[in-house]
């Protein structure tokens, strides 16, 4: 009985898939159907009904006529006496009544001239005594009048297609289909019909950022927990963090959990040529969460329009979007807007957006969403390893101390690439080595290893990656080396792997010895050949950067002092004159030029007394090209100094509200390459 009923269900879901749609070109079908039909019965026969002068006259004085209309002046048309129709002579011409017209005229008679037919008519009329009625009318014709408004019908019909395909879609009854729906909003609705299967299980770490959205949730649920206590539903929260770091997957989690309609889409979407569209379609968007209330509106990379006003580059801020941008601060919090619904947004340039969208009663929560720590990257870890097949090696544990600075977004990435890795091998299971494979194909390229270099390039390679690696074993701050290699990756022709300390806070001292081991490269081209090359490309824009950040933003140079220039709001790079004086310019400059200076003389001084072992390492790196501590342990023996362990609570080596001045430090390996 089960199984009729579902082969029952299925056969109705099939006859419910095929039932045809309403198309508007269906109505241009019947019209044209209609007209040919029209043309079809319109009078029978026409050759049928036109006679010769002969025939005419014959008709005429056989007083068989009982009526003739003249149609336009030139045609007669004679309709025969209800006896004359019974004679032999006329059952040929006897036709049906026209559908359009009634009875119709059994003949048709072209004569010339007007005057002269109708003088003749009387004429025969007395003569013959002769019995009918004769009037004049004019008549047009259906399907003339139809070829005589084709071009004006073909113009409408070009406006109209025109209109639908700029108003963003040809299909009729669609979103933005039909020609005055282009104002309406684009966003996407889910609600009992359409849910979201994201839940707060499925989004690990950011245990900070959870706990504030749960509050929304919680609030849309049990309204009354916090109404009693005299609370009241917050307007907004703002999503702030690094790209990748799971802004709108916390967003689809909400939009899975809170049970309510779930408005989504992009700042984008509110942008169109037309001008008004924008604030049309915010006037729209809140219209329809009011009528579904409570409910939730999630705006992604809401920078799009939420950019500050009036302070654009060179000509003042774009009309159309600063109209859009008060349309939404209205919507939000202004008189008639004490409705239940939440609004969601996202982006990671929070510095940028107007004061007026960011105070509180429209975005009263900024939530941050930071990059992982150590706990975290295990979580997100074990989250999209799941589906993967592992071996008994992998260790999630292991692979979250091994990257440091990824984000989510990396991390899904990094076990997609693994994957692919132990796939391209031939293996049946994922093991820890192909994710220390995807690891240095993410961060540092594909390997070249069909690169053609010459020897004495090769050499110079070596002794320079040969360099790094033994001051970094020398230097107490210096990130702990992982693995050297001198085979081509990317862009780079060698690179040195690290594992830097998740910090909160960077000393000085730290950020020296960073530098220190990474002018040791060009130190060592110095020392072995007395020459140096363009390989050090990449490692002189890095320590400039934090030489730079060193003196003008973190106020570390004694000279300078206690003294930032550092602008938070992203506002001066639409400046053209520098927060310094030319004087001030020109001690920054010295102070950046005596930092740098001072560490590749230290570097060399490290190097000259570690010569025998960095040749020695220099020779082991020709032979293996590939070396890992483990070597380096050989070579050089115990680091002198203790390392340091690895704080679990760190995330990023600068405050969040500071751009990292070293962006490579925010990858889990730092790498040091030659271009």
């Amino acid at each position: 009985m089960a199984t009729n009923n579902k082969n029952q269900n299925k056969k109705n879901l099939k006859e419910s898939s095929f039932k045809p749609k309403f198309n508007f070109y269906w109505i241009y079908g019947g019209l044209f159907v209609l007209l040919l039909f029209y043309q079809f019965y319109n009078g029978g026969d026409i050759q049928n009904k036109e006679i010769t002068q002969n025939k005419f006259e014959s008709i005429l004085q056989s007083n068989d006529i009982d009526k003739i209309i003249i149609v336009n002046r030139n045609v007669a048309q004679l309709y025969l006496k209800e006896e004359a129709m019974s004679k032999v002579a006329y059952k040929k011409y006897k036709s049906q009544p026209s559908l359009f017209q009634g009875k119709v005229p059994a003949f048709e008679y072209k004569f010339g001239d007007l005057q002269n037919f109708e003088k003749k008519l009387e004429q025969q009329k007395r003569d013959f005594g002769l019995e009918f009625d004769k009037a004049n009318k004019e008549q047009t014709d259906f399907f003339d009048t139809i070829l005589s408004y084709l071009p004006f019908i073909f113009l409408i019909g070009l406006w109209i297609f025109f209109m639908r395909r700029m108003s963003g879609g040809g299909a009729a009854g669609g979103g933005g289909g039909q020609i005055f729906n282009i104002g309406k909003s684009k966003a996407k609705l889910f609600d009992q019909d359409q849910k979201v299967k994201v839940t707060f299980k499925d989004v690990a770490g950011l245990q900070g950022a959870k706990e504030e959205v749960q509050e929304i949730v919680d609030f849309l649920k049990t309204p009354e927990k916090y109404t009693s206590l005299g609370g009241k539903i917050p307007k907004g929260a703002l999503l702030v963090g690094s790209p990748g770091t799971g802004k709108t997957l916390l967003a689809k989690a909400v939009a899975g959990e809170a049970g309510v309609p779930f408005f989504s889409l992009s700042g984008s979407d509110f942008v169109e040529m037309f001008v008004g569209v924008g604030a049309s379609r915010v006037r729209d968007l809140f219209k329809q969460a009011q009528q579904k209330s409570p409910s939730i509106i999630f705006i992604d990379e809401i920078d799009a329009i939420g950019r500050a006003r009036g302070k654009s580059n060179m000509t003042g801020g774009n009309d159309e979007r600063e109209n859009t941008l008060n349309q939404l601060l209205t919507e939000m919090d202004g008189f008639g807007t004490d409705t239940n619904v939440i609004v969601l947004a996202a982006t990671n340039r929070a510095d940028v957006l107007d004061k007026a969208l960011m105070r509180a009663g429209r975005f009263d929560r900024q939530i941050f969403v930071d990059l992982p720590d150590l706990n975290e990257r295990k979580a997100i870890f074990n989250v999209h390893m799941e589906p993967l097949k592992l071996g008994s090696d992998v260790n999630a544990e292991f692979l979250s101390q091994q990257t440091p600075g990824f984000s989510g977004a990396d991390i899904a990435n990094l076990c997609n690439e693994a994957a692919l890795i132990a796939a391209r091998k031939g293996n049946t299971e994922i093991h820890n080595q192909d994710f220390l494979d995807a690891v240095d194909r993410i961060v540092g390229g594909l390997e070249k290893k069909n690169k053609i270099i010459s020897v004495k390039e090769k050499k110079t390679i070596a002794y320079h990656e040969a360099g790094h690696a033994t001051a970094s074993w020398m230097l107490e701050y210096a990130a702990p080396l992982v693995k050297v290699t001198i085979v081509p990756r990317g862009q780079s022709l060698g690179a040195a792997w690290y594992l830097p300390e998740e910090r909160m806070i960077v000393q000085t001292e730290q950020m020296l010895d960073e530098m220190c081991a990474t002018l040791a490269g060009r130190a060592a081209e110095k020392i072995m050949f007395d020459k140096i090359s363009t390989g050090a490309l990449n490692d002189l824009e890095k320590v400039t950067r934090q030489a730079k950040a060193i003196v003008s933003i973190y106020g570390l140079n004694e000279k300078i002092g206690n003294i930032t220039y550092y602008d938070s709001s992203g506002q001066s790079e639409y400046s053209f004159s520098k927060p310094y004086s030319e004087e001030t310019a020109k001690i920054i400059d010295e102070e950046i030029s005596q930092i740098i200076e001072t560490q590749y003389q230290r570097a060399i001084s490290i190097l000259t007394e570690n010569k025998d072992k960095l040749i020695k390492l220099a020779e082991l790196l020709l032979e293996k090209e590939v070396i890992f501590k483990d070597d380096l342990i050989t070579i050089f023996g115990k680091r002198p100094f203790q390392e340091a362990e690895i704080n679990t609570s760190g995330e990023n080596d600068q405050p969040e509200t500071v751009e990292n001045s070293d962006t490579e430090e925010k990858k889990q390996r730092e790498i040091k390459t030659e271009q």
